[in-house]
């Protein structure tokens, strides 16, 4: 007979395995991303839900989750084997939102806390016993079963905290819950996801469709990943009419036969008037069968072990095929997270070799700043003259910043992670931010040029300003101002005009490397933000080989 593993260290490698699924982003929009992003939800659900809940507690009740397509009788068949109305059915789709869970009152306390489905607020609507034994839900519910209610009959909004609302009643046998679970192919996205966690959460799947919708894909999809983690499955075939019964049961069993799942009990309801609106219960004999095998699953400990090591174990089996995929989505994010960021790099780092290049030979000394320069001292001020050469850096590192972003621009085309990670161009705000960056190293400029005067005990006004006037003129003229370099040696001294180029140099370096840098850390600063590294693929694999070994 099949049995849990227990062992505290399986579950420690479980654990450890839960934090590196739950730390794994697939934020760029890259191939098979999207069903990356939809496996580790699955995962995170089916670990937390279900698999860690069930191996610390494997004495709990077993959870039976109805789902299926809409309209397909679910919260009927709840109702029915209760034998009270204690879920939502009717005409109207989508009809389940907050997902109703029964179990016997002496099982409450193992729902009522966040032992499973830790992200659904707790609804509980308690339940007394009449004078002829019978229970029945109590007249006045708590007032947030009451607020669920409402809110479910005006529809609801995506802004309210998703709930669990627990009904207890003793019709149903000590060891089993029952869950109604919102339409696996709801219209309302929130109650589909719903629906697929609600399922992760289960010991036992019953999957209910209809005579009419039992070849539909949805049902199908969920048909198959039930045969590939090996879970305990059970799956009604709803509001069969009497004359087609025969042929729709064998196309049925055909269906599942081709599947794989031949093995898998299946239960066939009958079209009866009670189903017609939704409103009515089934008579119990419709329902006899499956409430007969959930029963036995709850009351034989045989049976129950089964049914709960089966689908503990087919999820932990399952982990050794889907966790690889997660981890090699993640390897293709980051590769590309890699790709994008080394392509700015690139365009950045040639812009700046091209700035480099452009002030070495001259070219900021250019246009207004070269006009300037040919009336100095007699035409033109040091004021304007600084004013010009300024100007001209800010031209040439916005004309550099501005072909790094096209170089960009056609190297991502056609690429929709670089589209989404990187920040947009934004040439207006760069002239900005460069045009500060470069006002900040003409102060700079002057006041190492006063400090230099100072030490040469020059007069330190109309000096100092000319002096700062000829240092940029010398650092940006190239070899088209060799009168400005000779001028600021007549000034300081030959050593004192060493010391000032120098560092004036060095600042001019120091603001052309920052000015680009900052732009380019701008473009990736969305991508640097989602700390993407090869850790994450490495610390999946690592984590799965442990609690292979640990199995």
């Amino acid at each position: 007979m099949a049995t849990l593993d227990v062992r505290p260290r399986l579950l420690d490698a479980l654990s450890a395995l839960r934090d590196r699924v739950d730390a794994a982003r697939f934020p760029l929009p890259l191939p098979g991303a999207a069903r990356a992003r939809r496996n580790r939800d699955e995962l995170l659900a089916q670990l937390d839900d279900y698999l860690v809940p069930r191996l610390c507690a494997p004495e709990a009740p077993l959870l039976a989750v109805v789902g299926g397509s809409t309209g397909a009788g679910k919260s009927t068949l709840v109702n029915s084997l209760v034998g009270r109305r204690v879920t939502e059915a009717g005409v109207l789709r989508p009809t389940t939102r907050t997902p109703v869970l029964v179990c016997h009152p002496d099982d409450h306390h193992w729902f009522a806390g966040p032992r499973v489905l830790p992200r659904l607020r707790r609804v509980w609507v308690p339940t007394q016993e009449g004078a002829a034994g019978a229970y029945e839900a109590e007249a006045l519910e708590t007032r947030d079963a009451r607020d669920v209610r409402e809110g479910d009959e005006e529809g609801g909004t995506e802004e309210e905290p998703l709930a669990l609302r627990i009904e207890t009643d003793r019709a149903l046998p000590q060891g089993l819950a029952l869950l109604d679970a919102p339409d696996i192919d709801s219209l309302v996205a929130r109650n589909r996801d719903l629906a697929a966690a609600l399922i992760c959460a289960a010991d036992i799947w019953v999957l209910v469709t209809t005579a009419t919708r039992y070849a539909d894909a949805v049902p199908w999809h969920l048909l198959r990943t039930a045969k590939e983690y090996d879970v305990t499955l059970v799956t009604v075939l709803d509001r069969v009419p009497h004359q087609v019964a025969v042929e729709v049961s064998r196309q049925y069993d055909a269906l599942l036969a081709d599947a794989g799942l031949g093995d898998v009990p299946r239960f066939t309801i009958p079209e009866l008037p009670e189903s017609a609106d939704g409103n009515g219960l089934l008579p119990a004999t419709a329902v006899a069968g499956l409430r007969a095998w959930l029963t036995q699953r709850a009351e034989d400990p045989a049976a129950r072990t089964v049914a709960t090591a089966r689908t503990a174990r087919g999820v932990l089996s399952s982990l050794g095929a889907r966790l690889p995929g997660l981890a090699g989505a993640s390897a293709l994010q980051h590769a590309a997270a890699v790709r994008t960021l080394q392509r700015v790099e690139d365009a950045y780092g040639r812009a700046a070799e091209r700035v480099r290049r452009e002030v070495a030979a001259g070219e900021a000394l250019a246009g207004d700043a070269l006009t300037h320069w040919r009336g100095y001292p007699h035409d033109s001020t040091p004021d304007e003259l600084l004013t010009a050469l300024t100007g001209s850096v800010i031209a040439l590192l916005t004309c550099a910043a501005d072909a790094a972003d096209e170089e960009i621009a056609a190297a991502c085309a056609g690429d929709p992670a670089a589209g989404a990670a990187l920040a947009p161009r934004d040439p207006d705000g760069a002239g900005g931010r460069i045009g500060v960056a470069v006002r900040r190293w003409r102060r700079c400029l002057e006041e190492i040029a006063q400090e230099e005067v100072r030490a040469a005990e020059r007069d330190r006004g109309p000096e100092a300003e000319r002096t700062a006037a000829l240092l940029a003129t010398a650092l940006l003229g190239g070899g088209k101002a060799p009168r400005a370099g000779e001028a600021l040696v007549e000034v300081l001294g030959a050593q004192g005009a060493l010391r000032l180029r120098d560092r004036g140099g060095d600042l001019l370096a120091d603001c052309l490397e920052q000015v680009l840098d900052t732009e380019r850390d701008r473009r990736t600063a969305p991508l640097e933000a989602l700390e993407m590294t090869p850790g994450h693929q490495v610390e999946l694999i690592a984590a799965l080989s442990v609690l292979q070994k640990e199995r």
